[in-house]
């Protein structure tokens, strides 16, 4: 299902007074990137990550990422090396030319030598901890101890306290890359104070969106059989730090002013947590809906949507609820979504979202605190101007974060990694090194 054709109904320049700003993020002190010349652009891009169809935020990016490189650049020479989950197979496109096995420490000395006979200009390093093997993913230094061109490392999770194998591994990265891309200056702080990275080798560059237009609801609910509904909306996948049961405690009160309103949780439980407990974090939240009274107004859309269909479905929301339960949270790639598409936002305040909606872009409530939620949701449903200028704001802000302008911010980051390339030999811990300092300290403890 594809996003309606909807015009753009919205005159950036007539509100704000000036043209929305290109996308430069680069954290103080470090100079601004300047706009490369064309002609010293990489040409051969390998982007190691998940791509689709596995089923993960990390794969969408990786696959919005070399879609929007392609698009902006033409370059014929961006491929993948994917990451693969334990007894895992996908069917990928033909773009992924390579698969690493995460639990299989010789298969990224392959990939390396893959890389490295390749004729690859850059590495783009996709980073989280959970989708590399070995303690703290420390296999992916395997990899990066044996590449011989310059890698630029996106951050997807940057812990505020690490223990001592997270932070060795994070260590390594920042010594092992040119550049390390963060999408919030919350996160190149952490970067810099609890890592100890250099200011000059982080790029702050957003979270990439499509760009969708700014646009009613009512166009996208035709699509989704709910006219007539209002929608507040929540989307990603399931697991229980999510803090949806919050949203369903609070619909009883939601509903006795606005008995139209319907909740809509969509997206499959996260593969890890399903092997692990099931759908049992679904099925709470259903038997909470039963025991509230609240059923016929929860509808779970129990399944991995595409990336064209997610934004029919966000065009349908009149409210985004993202009500996480914990602080620490770098990036939510949702939460971008929504607010690229004008989105009314309501969210607790963890750290990526009090970055976003800053400065009247969204509504931020305490964590756990269903009354509160409560009282935000009626509050917009019952103050259109308040929740139309909010839209606004968020609309303009996301324009920044659109893929095209993303791509080229990354081809930046990539001609610079290329300059910096000569530099002293890197040294460092190894994935056998870490493991067997951990093992040490074990036994010795």
């Amino acid at each position: 299902m594809s996003a309606p054709n909807l015009p753009l109904n919205l005159n950036l320049s007539s509100i704000t007074g000036h043209e929305a700003r290109p996308v430069v993020r680069r954290t103080s002190p470090a100079p601004i990137l300047q706009l490369a010349p064309r002609g010293v652009y990489p040409t051969r891009i390998a982007v190691v990550g998940n791509h689709l169809p596995r089923q993960c935020g990390i794969a969408t990016f990786t696959t919005d990422l070399c879609d929007s490189i392609v698009d902006e650049f033409g370059t014929a020479g961006v491929f993948v090396v994917a990451i693969n989950d334990s007894d895992a197979r996908y069917e990928y496109p033909a773009r992924v030319r390579l698969e690493i096995t995460q639990d299989e420490l010789p298969s990224y000395r392959a990939a390396a030598d893959f890389l490295n006979s390749s004729g690859v200009d850059v590495v783009s390093l996709q980073h989280e901890y959970g989708i590399y093997g070995g303690e703290a993913g420390s296999y992916v230094l395997e990899l990066l101890n044996h590449l011989k061109m310059p890698v630029v490392t996106t951050l997807h999770t940057i812990l505020r306290a690490p223990d001592a194998a997270q932070r060795a591994v994070m260590q390594e990265i920042g010594r092992r890359s040119e550049r390390l891309i963060v999408m919030s200056e919350h996160s190149s702080r952490l970067l810099r104070f609890v890592f100890g990275v250099p200011v000059e080798k982080i790029e702050v560059v957003p979270h990439g969106i499509p760009d969708l237009p700014f646009a009613d609801s009512d166009a996208y609910k035709e699509l989704f059989s709910i006219s007539g509904k209002t929608v507040m909306l929540t989307f990603g996948l399931l697991s229980p730090n999510k803090g949806f049961e919050n949203v369903i405690r609070a619909l009883p009160r939601i509903l006795s002013r606005h008995s139209d309103v319907i909740y809509i949780i969509a997206g499959a439980t996260h593969p890890h947590v399903k092997l692990r407990e099931g759908d049992r974090y679904r099925v709470q939240l259903e038997a909470l809906a039963r025991e509230l009274g609240v059923e016929k107004s929860v509808v779970f859309h129990n399944r991995f949507f595409a990336p064209q269909e997610m934004a029919s479905l966000v065009g349908a929301a009149d409210i985004y609820i993202t009500p996480y339960c914990h602080e620490a949270q770098a990036v939510s790639g949702t939460l971008a979504f929504a607010l690229g598409a004008g989105k009314a936002i309501i969210s607790t305040p963890y750290w990526h979202a009090v970055e976003l909606l800053n400065d009247g872009r969204g509504m931020l409530v305490p964590f756990d605190d269903t009354g509160a939620i409560a009282a935000a949701a009626i509050g917009l449903l019952e103050d259109d101007a308040a929740c139309r200028a909010m839209r606004r704001l968020a609309y303009l802000y996301g324009r920044d974060m659109v893929w095209n302008q993303v791509a080229h911010s990354y081809m930046r980051a990539f001609a610079h990694a290329s300059a910096d390339r000569a530099r002293p030999v890197r040294r460092g811990f190894s994935a056998q090194a870490i493991e067997q300092n951990t093992a040490s300290r074990l036994v010795n403890a």
